[in-house]
């Protein structure tokens, strides 16, 4: 396969992870903590409710990493590429509800997403990344 076509088909396998992680990771949220469905038109979260999300962030961050290096293989940069794309989708969406949620959450999930796609495919696996 192509390099170029390889690192296209990790970067959308990446986004496809992530979110299909964190609808899966949503849907525990709204089981565990009943809740959680009352309030989450409004958004307005509990701290613990707050905390869920993260770690559904986290959880999708590392999964999304994982697949787009199991299928970019040596091509670092689609792993770079797609961390550095998913941060820049998320910063508008923040902005969009900066008054809907404390700062720390914003700051945790925004400064998170990079580091945790990269520690992602650094997990170890069949095509982890060596050396990133």
């Amino acid at each position: 396969m192509l390099p170029s076509l390889r690192a296209t088909l990790a970067i959308a396998a990446g986004f496809v992870v992530w979110f299909s992680v964190a609808t899966v990771g949503n849907l525990a949220i709204r089981w565990l903590l009943p809740s959680y469905a009352e309030v989450e038109k409004a958004m307005n979260f509990s701290a613990a409710m707050l905390a869920a999300r993260l770690v559904v962030g986290v959880v999708a961050s590392l999964a999304a990493g994982a697949a787009c290096v199991a299928i970019a293989q040596s091509a670092r940069a689609a792993i770079y590429i797609f961390a550095l794309l998913l941060l820049a989708l998320f910063v508008p969406v923040h902005v969009w509800l900066w008054a809907k949620f404390p700062l720390w959450y914003h700051i945790v999930f925004l400064s998170s997403l990079v580091p945790l796609v990269v520690l992602g495919a650094r997990l170890p696996g069949p095509r982890g990344m060596s050396a990133a």
